[in-house]
């Protein structure tokens, strides 16, 4: 998922990347685990391990939601 839309934004040159949990749900071909990747992507430890800082939260905290980051 960090090349997907991470590393992506950043060789675009854009100074932020939008994750949606629900698209991660569904390319890691999940059921029933959205507030898992709801709590995954709004942890210190990724937003650390990318170094990332999360900006915005639309909608629901465990639902298919976006999440902003700027790097």
């Amino acid at each position: 998922m960090f090349k997907e839309f991470i590393e992506h934004a950043r060789k675009q040159s854009n100074k932020t990347a939008v994750i949606r949990a629900g698209d991660v749900h569904s390319k890691m071909d999940l059921s029933d685990r959205m507030p898992a990747v709801c709590a995954a992507l709004g942890s210190e430890k990724f937003e650390k391990q990318y170094n990332i800082k999360r900006t915005k939260l639309e909608g629901p905290i465990h639902g298919a939601n976006a999440l902003r980051y700027r790097f």
